[in-house]
């Protein structure tokens, strides 16, 4: 589990591509590292992903076809620098929201606002999704936990903060970029339980 405050933004030192798996190799710092052991989870812009390996150099966790398919990591390059979160350990304080680090759709950027204190970022997703995206829940972006802002059809805004802006890489992408979202798991549930219920009855 992930609570949405991301921890620090990593590079890409390596990724090594082999039919249906990638491993990515990353950097990562001494905190980062700490008491960090093989199995953890470790989300990569809101991705859960596990520790495979590690050695002086870096950590490397394996990507498979399945998760390339529906992130932003199958984007990834070497030298890109990823947002990264540990998962959460008994006691941590929940600064965000609760994540499981599984990832629904992407959004593209299509417009940015930025003036010197904050930014008004607009993403486009699959319309499908929308039910479940509305004006003041949350989501994650690229695995920052963020509030809603505005929404259309197909299209929702959220906000960036000052320290948003530093401590992700959510502010320095360009436009028409990917942005991995996962919507909060409590509002899948309501929004699916409510329409099986108005289903159930339309069909009585």
């Amino acid at each position: 589990m992930f609570t949405g405050i991301i921890q620090a933004k990593c590079e890409v030192l390596a990724i090594t591509k082999r039919p249906g798996l990638w491993r990515f190799a990353m950097k990562f710092n001494q905190s980062l590292r700490d008491e960090l052991k093989h199995g953890a989870s470790v989300a990569h812009n809101g991705v859960c992903l596990t520790v495979a390996e590690q050695d002086d150099d870096a950590v490397y966790f394996d990507v498979m076809k399945e998760t390339l398919d529906v992130t932003n990591l199958s984007c990834c390059a070497v030298g890109d620098v990823i947002n990264i979160e540990r998962s959460m350990r008994f006691g941590d304080e929940v600064g965000g929201h609760i994540l499981s680090g599984h990832v629904q759709c992407t959004g593209k950027l299509i417009e940015r606002e930025a003036t010197a204190e904050n930014s008004r970022l607009r993403f486009q997703c699959d319309a499908k999704w929308m039910k479940y995206i509305f004006p003041k829940g949350f989501a994650a972006i690229d695995g920052a936990s963020l509030t809603i802002g505005k929404t259309g059809a197909d299209w929702f805004e959220v906000y960036l903060i000052p320290e948003t802006r530093l401590l992700t890489t959510l502010d320095s992408k360009a436009l028409n970029s990917e942005y991995n979202i996962e919507i909060d798991s409590q509002t899948l549930a309501i929004v699916e339980t409510v329409e099986r219920v108005l289903a159930s009855r339309v069909s009585d």
